[in-house]
């Protein structure tokens, strides 16, 4: 009898775990748990190629600028708000940079600023129009969206590619990850690096993290995006919390402009084209509710990782064409979505138990 009660035992606390679990810990580690699972069946169905350490951090090279967007997504989304103008801002400050470093002679230094200097024009303008003129956050990124895109080619119609002498030197600086490395095709040992960008995105995440879990304001942001009312009540500024997830999500689509430019390294009108809704994707898969009030930044990482591996997936088994790609994303959303409706009617059916 006593070797039959012990599973049972140990299967309702198992369960009583995953109860007790908060909204926002139960969508993470789904995230998480589906990440592995993607990226181990790579491993096992597709080849070697995903166990060499260099493709893993090929996809954060390629992302680091979306990492930093989806964050900044993630933020408003989470106050119950959305942005889309994160990808036209992306673009713009692209544009700017590539010609004031090769057409004004400018500095690297400089081009930063300006990067900063854009996404902070962004977010003050947005941010007071949503938060304290009470205008839709979408009808207010959608204008900011087009405005953006119409101003990148005003600044410059044609692409090129940046000649910045201390531009192209920052641009191939590569950080060396020492003991990972692999054999390449000719027998020779190669080192595993990553870009600048991806230093850059890593503190962002560490930063908005900290934020969110430990600050004042980040328990504003849960607090505005669960419930407005409840917030006035408990004396949280609803306008001005809303106003500075705005400013820091464009003050962050600024950075990631820069570090999508550190990437490519060129200016064009279709740069960061559908970034936006990669971010938007990103955050929804790493668990962050469109209804707002639940989110974690650690999930939004696993999120972009998710996003991008299940891409490079598609793109190994040979299916190219660019609908594979968007049909398997629209699954995974739609997977997703649903998983956070059973979540919601999951936290519903708790409420009306304890009543």
């Amino acid at each position: 009898m006593s070797k039959n009660t012990k599973p049972a035992t140990s299967g309702v606390r198992m369960s009583d775990r995953i109860k007790n679990m908060t909204d926002a810990n139960l969508l993470l580690t789904i995230t998480i748990v589906v990440f592995f699972a993607m990226y181990i069946g790579a491993i096992v169905f597709q080849g070697k190629g995903f166990l060499k350490p260099q493709t893993f951090f090929n996809i954060l090279n390629a992302n680091a600028a979306l990492i930093i967007l989806a964050c900044g997504m993630s933020l408003v989304m989470i106050t119950g708000g959305i942005d889309i103008s994160v990808g036209g801002v992306t673009a713009l400050v692209s544009m700017c940079c590539a010609v004031y470093l090769d057409y004004h002679g400018g500095s690297v230094f400089g081009s930063m600023l300006i990067a900063i200097g854009i996404g902070l024009a962004f977010g003050l303008v947005q941010g007071y129009l949503v938060a304290y003129l009470d205008i839709q956050p979408f009808i207010v990124s959608l204008a900011g969206m087009f405005f953006a895109r119409g101003m990148t080619t005003i600044v410059n119609t044609n692409p090129f590619n940046v000649v910045n002498e201390d531009f192209v030197a920052l641009k191939s600086t590569r950080i060396t990850v020492p003991g990972l490395g692999s054999v390449n095709k000719v027998g020779e040992y190669v080192n595993a690096y990553i870009e600048i960008g991806v230093v850059v995105a890593l503190l962002v995440v560490v930063v908005m993290f900290c934020v969110l879990r430990w600050t004042k304001l980040g328990r504003a942001f849960y607090a505005v995006g669960g419930n407005t009312q409840s917030s006035l009540m408990l004396g949280i500024n609803v306008k001005r919390t809303k106003f500075y997830s705005h400013l820091i999500c464009s003050l962050l689509a600024g950075i990631g402009g820069y570090v999508y430019f550190l990437h490519v390294g060129s200016g064009a009108a279709s740069h960061a084209s559908g970034a936006e809704m990669n971010a938007i994707a990103s955050s929804i898969i790493g668990g962050t509710m469109l209804t707002g009030g639940v989110g974690n930044i650690i999930g939004t990482f696993f999120g972009v990782l998710s996003l991008s591996t299940i891409q490079n997936i598609v793109s190994s088994a040979g299916l190219d064409q660019a609908w594979w790609t968007g049909i398997t994303i629209a699954a995974m959303l739609c997977l997703f979505l649903v998983v956070q409706s059973v979540v919601i009617a999951r936290k519903k059916t708790g409420t009306k138990t304890k009543k």
